[in-house]
């Protein structure tokens, strides 16, 4: 597995595993509770390999950011929750990602790429991130 068959879906928690195409969409299974649900191509689904941050200079790809918290908590869980307040997320996203775009990154960001990071660490999916080889079609935009 790796995170390219990871993906977020709009206003549904969590992450999920891509499973089977169907012909109107796919099967995707939750990390959460591990049920399946049928996700058809209307509705908005990320897929973390493709997601990146903004910071002052560049985009930096949602894996990097994960491999900062990963060597930052010792392949634990994050030392912040996505329920802390705004300032202290803030803050714990300065020491990953120090020149983060604070302007165009949001709490709401912040909360989801921990929450996020705690659910790989939890289902030990986080060594996915340094064996994956890089994708070769960034620019595809």
């Amino acid at each position: 597995m790796s995170l390219e068959k990871i993906i977020a879906i709009a206003g549904k928690p969590g992450l999920y595993n891509l499973v089977a195409q169907t012909r109107a969409g796919f099967i995707a299974e939750s990390f959460i509770d591990g049920k399946r649900l049928s996700v058809n191509v209307q509705q908005n689904v990320s897929v973390l390999s493709e997601i990146a941050i903004y910071t002052l200079t560049e985009e930096v790809p949602l894996k990097q950011v994960f491999l900062n918290i990963k060597k930052k908590e010792n392949g634990e869980q994050t030392s912040v929750s996505a329920k802390d307040s705004k300032d202290k997320l803030e803050e714990y996203f300065f020491e990953i990602l120090p020149d983060y775009d604070e302007d165009r990154v949001y709490a709401s960001d912040i909360k989801k790429v921990i929450q996020w990071y705690n659910l790989l660490q939890s289902h030990q999916l986080l060594d996915l991130l340094e064996t994956e080889p890089e994708n070769k079609s960034d620019e595809e935009e």
